[in-house]
């Protein structure tokens, strides 16, 4: 979910916790806010229990995130030196699977490639797929074919 679409429920929601206090019932509530009734009775149930409050936001859901700031840091310092001074010569380019094998070479952190492909929109990066390409390709005879086709 998207910033905004955060602000604009949690928005709707301090919107209920009004509504309820001047009596309104859940169905209208529902009516007027444009929800669904059983999230306006949601709404309802904890209004009573804690009031405006328990409809806060309680933060974005999800894990956190395994590395630090200090760690995002350095992981983005690394990523701006290349793979090449990281052990990758074949190629100039972050794949999210060696992003994570990167992560788990400096911070002793266990990633997956979508964790690592996250992440790494998180810093701004973008992971890229390599052109696969097979060592004993013989050039002059894909050429030759394609005319041929």
């Amino acid at each position: 979910m998207t910033a905004v679409g955060r602000v604009r429920r949690e928005s709707v929601r301090m919107q209920a916790a009004e509504l309820f206090e001047r009596g309104v019932k859940p169905p209208e509530v529902a009516r007027r806010l444009r929800v669904s009734p059983k999230s306006a009775y949601r709404w309802h149930r904890l209004w009573q229990e804690g009031g405006a409050l328990a409809l806060a936001s309680r933060g974005p859901s999800g894990s956190r995130c395994r590395l630090s700031s200090r760690c995002l840091e350095k992981l983005a310092a690394y990523l701006e030196e290349g793979p090449a001074a990281h052990g990758w010569v074949e190629d100039q380019v972050w794949t999210a699977a060696r992003v994570a094998t990167l992560i788990g070479r400096k911070f002793h952190v266990s990633y997956s490639v979508s964790g690592a492909t996250r992440l790494m929109r998180r810093l701004g990066f973008s992971p890229q797929v390599p052109a696969r390409r097979v060592a004993e390709r013989d050039e002059q005879a894909v050429t030759v074919w394609r005319e041929s086709q």
